[in-house]
């Protein structure tokens, strides 16, 4: 129970490393606050975490919705009266597409759930951590930092790169207030998003690349687990990385190294 006594925000917890992450933290001794644009879901995952004894609250909320966030991060304040841990995961894959073929709107799409709900959930929130110090973890991706290969990633890519040069400069800039700041960045995860990507012509900027037999070679080539992703957030969210700020860790199994 290291973190009893820790009020936790997650956004995008209604399924995948979001969840895994809430389930940990709440496991751990948190009061977690579960937010989503999809009710059913968040709803579902905090009467997990109630059922097996822990505290968690529904928010529902679309990260890049300014008024949403506020009311939201409001909501959680007024339930818990203070927040100590933010998990900003909300993200989507979004269109992939050659840069010629990739339309403005769907460019623009990518960029306001992704970096535009970073900087909502982060402005709304770090008045609060301000208060007495915590911790925020956010969760890039390998795509943008170490591996530049999925074809037509522009626009996702390009967040992921943002939401880790966002995770170094409040590393800086909040830790005077004893505030860190750092980001997870996975590789092949067993989740839900690519279900919701929307891939368009890619063999036009695919590069061949002959890999050894699977791309993660710590697994025998298979995707790693959303538990294991959210075993890294809880111990960056933790005391045990009370000196860690402003690094990204990847987790990957050794599969940007291949790419």
């Amino acid at each position: 129970m290291e973190l009893e006594g820790k009020v936790a925000l997650i956004t995008g917890a209604g399924s995948g490393i979001g969840r895994a992450s809430a389930v940990a933290l709440a496991r751990a001794g948190a009061s977690v606050a579960l937010l989503s644009h999809t009710a059913g879901e968040i709803e579902d995952a905090a009467e997990e975490i109630r059922a097996a004894g822990g505290q968690a609250i529904a928010l529902t909320a679309d990260v890049s919705d300014q008024a949403a966030m506020r009311q939201a991060v409001t909501q959680l304040v007024n339930q818990f009266g203070q927040l100590d841990i933010v998990v900003a995961n909300a993200g989507i894959n979004g269109v992939w597409a050659p840069i010629d073929d990739l339309k403005p709107e769907e460019f623009d799409k990518t960029i306001a759930v992704n970096l535009r709900g970073t900087y909502l959930t982060l402005h709304f929130t770090v008045p609060h951590l301000k208060k007495q110090g915590g911790a925020i973890v956010i969760v890039s991706s390998i795509n943008g930092n170490r591996t530049f290969t999925s074809p037509g990633a522009t626009a996702y890519s390009a967040t992921k790169a943002a939401q880790v040069a966002i995770t170094q400069q409040l590393a800086l800039e909040l830790g005077r207030y004893h505030v860190r700041v750092n980001a997870v960045c996975p590789g092949q995860i067993e989740t839900q998003i690519d279900d919701n990507t929307n891939r368009r012509n890619v063999e036009e900027t695919k590069i061949p690349v002959e890999f050894p037999e699977g791309q993660i070679p710590v697994r025998d080539g298979k995707p790693g687990k959303s538990a294991e992703v959210a075993d890294l957030v809880l111990f960056l969210a933790s005391d045990r990385a009370r000196h860690i700020t402003g690094t990204p860790v990847y987790i990957d199994g050794g599969q940007g190294l291949l790419r």
